[in-house]
C-alpha cells in the first residue's frame, strides 16, 4: 500500500481527492487507471470528469480476484484495494471504462426508473383498495375488477359506502361517466349495480372500511397522476432527443428506429436507450443480449456440456424486453410463429418469450446500423436467405 486517504463526500472533499491523486501520480490524468466496484455516483462522475480512466468492476469479479491473495474468505478494505489495483493492472481488458452519458440520456434514465418506482408504489395501494372493497362493497368491483380505474375512484370519493352509493342520482352518475369518457357501462347499468343488496356486516364495519378508503384514495390518485406525468415527460424527451446515441447524424434517429419495431413502445424504448446506452451506442448485439439476459450461459467440462439461463444481467432491461416480446407476438406474425414453434417444442411461456427476444435484438441492432426503420418484408426475405444458406451447408 502506497497511501490511504479518506475523502469527504462533499464538493470540496472530492476536489481534494482529485488534487491529491494528481500530486501522487505526477502524470496526465488519462494515464491513471482507477478501479472501483460501482459504475455511477458522485465519486465516479467526479473522477471521470477530471480526466481519469475509471474502470467499473463487478463485485462478483472482485470476489474471484480476491482468491488470488487469500482462499480463507478474509476481507478488508486495504486488501480489496490491492485486489482491484492488481486486477486492473493484469486484466484490464476484462473491465469496461466508465463513460459519461449525454445529459438527455441521464435524465431519461432517471425518469424511466422513477416511472417504475411510482408504479411499484401504486400497485400495492390499489391492492389495498381492492381488499377493502371486497370486505364491504364487492358489487362495485363489477365496474373495475382490479379497483384500478380512475372512474371508480371518483365514484368512491362521492359515495364511499353502499348506502350512499344507492342514493346517487342518475344525473350524478351520468356526469361521472361523461367526465371520464366511460362507454362500456350505461348510466342504468351503473345504477343497477350500486342498488344491489350489500353485505350484512357488524355495525360500524362498513363505516370503518369506508374511512380507510377515503384516506387511501388521495394517495392512489396522486400516484396515478404522477405516473401519467412522468410518462408524458418521457414521451416528450424521446421526441426531443436531438441525435443518435452513437453521435451520428443519420436520416432516422435511434428513437424513431426503435419505435418502428412492433410492440416496442415509448417506455420500453426509454429503458433500452437509457439502461443499455453503451451497447446501443456501439451497436454491440452480443453485449445487448447479455444485458437483457437472453444470451445463454454455457458450462462445459470434458464431455459434459450444459446450457442454462443467464441470471447476471440488467433486471430492468430483462423486464423491458420481456414485455416487448409479449407484445410483439400480438403484432408481428414472425415473432408469433417463432413463439408457437418454441411452445410446440415443449418450452415454457417465459423460455419461448426469451427466444423471441433473442431474435428481435439482432433485428434492433441491424436497423440501428442501417438507419432504416423496421420492415417486416425485409426481415422475412433475410430469414429466407439465411435458411437457404443453412440448407446448402
Amino acid at each position: 500500500m502506497i497511501e490511504q486517504y479518506d475523502a469527504a463526500h462533499s464538493g470540496r472533499g472530492l476536489e481534494a481527492l482529485v488534487d491529491r491523486l494528481r500530486k501522487t501520480c505526477r502524470c496526465l490524468p488519462e494515464e491513471v487507471g482507477i478501479a472501483i466496484e460501482v459504475s455511477w455516483g458522485a465519486v465516479v462522475e467526479t473522477l471521470a470528469e477530471a480526466g481519469f480512466s475509471v474502470f467499473s468492476m463487478n463485485p462478483k469479479q472482485v470476489d474471484r480476484f480476491r482468491d488470488r491473495y487469500t482462499v480463507a474468505g478474509a476481507k478488508d478494505d486495504s486488501r480489496d484495494a490491492l485486489v482491484l489495483a492488481s486486477a486492473l493492472r493484469t486484466d484490464r481488458k476484462s473491465f469496461k471504462t466508465v463513460q459519461a452519458d449525454d445529459p438527455e440520456i441521464i435524465r431519461l434514465r432517471e425518469l424511466s426508473r422513477l416511472e417504475e418506482e411510482l408504479k411499484n408504489e401504486l400497485r400495492p395501494a390499489t391492492n389495498q383498495l381492492w381488499e377493502q372493497l371486497h370486505r364491504y362493497f364487492p358489487q362495485i368491483l363489477k365496474l373495475s375488477s382490479g379497483a384500478d380505474d380512475l372512474f371508480v375512484w371518483d365514484l368512491l370519493s362521492k359515495a364511499p359506502t353502499p348506502a350512499k352509493a344507492a342514493k346517487l342520482t342518475s344525473t350524478r352518475i351520468g356526469q361521472i361517466l361523461a367526465r371520464h369518457r366511460i362507454s362500456r357501462f350505461t348510466t342504468e347499468q351503473v345504477v343497477a349495480i350500486l342498488m344491489e343488496p350489500s353485505l350484512q356486516l357488524a355495525p360500524g364495519a362498513a363505516e370503518a372500511a369506508s374511512e380507510h378508503i377515503l384516506f387511501l384514495l388521495p394517495r392512489i390518485i396522486l400516484l396515478d397522476q404522477q405516473v401519467r406525468d412522468v410518462e408524458r415527460r418521457i414521451a416528450g424527451l424521446l421526441k426531443a432527443l436531438p441525435e443518435n446515441v452513437d453521435g451520428s447524424s443519420g436520416k432516422s434517429r435511434d428513437v424513431d428506429l426503435l419505435l418502428s419495431l412492433p410492440g416496442l413502445g415509448t417506455i420500453i424504448a426509454a429503458t433500452i436507450l437509457s439502461e443499455a446506452s453503451g451497447p446501443v451506442r456501439e451497436r454491440d448485439c452480443h453485449a445487448l443480449r447479455c444485458y437483457a439476459g437472453t444470451a445463454p450461459v454455457t458450462k462445459q467440462s470434458a464431455k459434459r456440456r450444459m446450457v442454462s439461463m443467464r441470471h447476471a444481467c440488467s433486471a430492468r432491461i430483462r423486464q423491458a424486453v420481456f414485455h416487448w416480446s409479449s407484445r410483439s407476438i400480438m403484432f408481428d406474425s414472425q415473432s408469433r410463429q417463432h413463439y408457437d414453434r418454441l411452445r410446440a417444442a415443449g418450452h415454457t411461456h417465459s423460455r419461448a418469450l426469451r427466444g423471441v427476444t433473442d431474435r428481435l435484438l439482432p433485428v434492433l441492432i441491424a436497423i440501428l446500423k442501417s438507419g432504416i426503420p423496421y420492415d417486416a418484408g425485409r426481415r422475412r426475405m433475410s430469414n429466407r436467405q439465411t435458411n437457404r444458406a443453412l440448407a446448402m451447408t
